[in-house]
């Protein structure tokens, strides 16, 4: 069993790379489905047919699904929801807002998410791809278990036992909606759900989250500051997959400038996310659009490879917060700190290695912060960052 996430920036083509991936499984002859969670479905355009919010079955071996988040809402948080709108209408609300606000910020995404641990525990599949949304929202996604779990711990006070003590007697006293027994199950079986989605998808063996980008620099920036975070939240990346790249071939003056272009910024790419694999995907003569350009994209991205391969293993960068300071490591085997010189440029911390470079995008914590000390422990770069005044 493989889960393979593919995210980046709006328009890069990761739904074209997601469904291309998941056609490449099922043909190597897994069982292989791919969903959407992204709330602008274009999946069922990516393959031309028509795809529905539970698995549709488009070829052999092959399933798609565009998950229908409010279907899923009520499906995980229904019960709770609508005790939630009773104690709001309770309180005064009217019955449109209450029902509103009962929804927690995030719950779309995970729903989503829950779909994916449905796949997961089905045993029908062996491969599940997901399409994910453009970056900033699959943040937002990923981050959903920790933060649902902040939620009910704390929205969710009341002993079950004690309800069913005092429910009838704040009942016939102030008519408050207490929540039965079926909403206190429904509330356990999701803190059970948020933990096992936890560990399904931080699992380096099982689950990986791949970066498509193109070689422009507002994306490269941005599929930076995406993996600083991935890294944040103790998900693991494999891949990054660079689309759209123009072929040597392509020998109109038109295209010159686009193909130095890309060759400077493709030059970043491989200074920002060395030693993760890059493959490169050249920008083809039609669009990606039905199963023969989808195999097409396929066979240009991995060519012999199998998809489901983990790409790469291991955690490339660590941020950890120490009595008041940040610990930032970074795999650097085979280095000497003599050879290493470090700078900052903005919110971006440049580390030089000879000829070679990595641009590293700081989480929003450290960039307020110095540079305290840096050093090299066990092949790895440790840089410590604090305030000013801190020893």
């Amino acid at each position: 069993m493989r889960i393979m996430l593919y995210t980046g920036k709006g328009g890069v083509g990761k739904t074209s790379v997601a469904a291309a991936t998941a056609l490449c499984c099922a043909d190597l002859g897994y069982r292989t489905v791919v969903i959407s969670t992204d709330a602008a479905h274009s999946l069922a355009d990516s393959f031309d047919v028509e795809i529905g919010p539970e698995p549709t079955k488009l070829a052999r071996n092959l399933w798609a699904q565009e998950v229908d988040v409010l279907h899923q809402m009520d499906q995980y948080w229904g019960l709770v929801q609508t005790w939630l709108s009773s104690v709001l209408s309770w309180r005064g609300v009217s019955d449109i807002i209450a029902e509103e606000v009962s929804v927690f910020p995030g719950m779309e995404e995970l729903a989503s998410l829950l779909q994916i641990v449905h796949l997961h525990d089905s045993g029908d599949y062996d491969a599940i791809v997901v399409d994910c949304a453009p970056t900033g929202e699959t943040l937002r996604f990923l981050s959903m278990p920790e933060m649902a779990r902040w939620y009910l711990t704390r929205i969710f006070p009341l002993e079950r036992q004690a309800a069913r003590v005092a429910g009838p007697v704040l009942r016939s006293m102030i008519d408050l909606p207490i929540p039965e027994d079926e909403v206190f199950e429904a509330i356990k079986n999701l803190l059970t759900q948020l933990t096992d989605m936890q560990a399904l998808m931080t699992d380096p063996d099982l689950t990986s989250i791949r970066l498509v980008l193109n070689p422009e620099k507002m994306v490269i920036k941005e599929a930076q500051r995406t993996f600083t975070y991935l890294n944040l939240y103790d998900f693991h990346s494999d891949l990054v997959v660079s689309n759209r790249i123009i072929p040597e071939r392509v020998e109109d003056d038109y295209f010159d400038a686009w193909k130095a272009s890309q060759e400077k910024w493709g030059q970043l790419v491989e200074e920002c996310f060395a030693p993760l694999p890059i493959l490169e995907v050249p920008l083809f003569d039609q669009e990606v659009v039905g199963f023969d350009m989808l195999r097409r994209m396929a066979e240009a991205t991995y060519g012999d490879r199998d998809p489901t391969t983990l790409f790469y293993r291991g955690k490339i960068q660590d941020v950890q917060k120490l009595d008041g300071e940040y610990r930032l490591e970074l795999a650097l085997p085979f280095v000497g700190k003599e050879a290493i010189d470090l700078t900052r440029a903005g919110g971006e911390l440049v580390i030089s290695i000879g000829n070679f470079r990595r641009n590293l995008m700081l989480p929003k914590a450290l960039i307020d912060l110095e540079v305290k000390q840096a050093r090299m422990e066990d092949q790895r770069l440790v840089v410590m960052f604090g305030n000013s005044g801190q020893r």
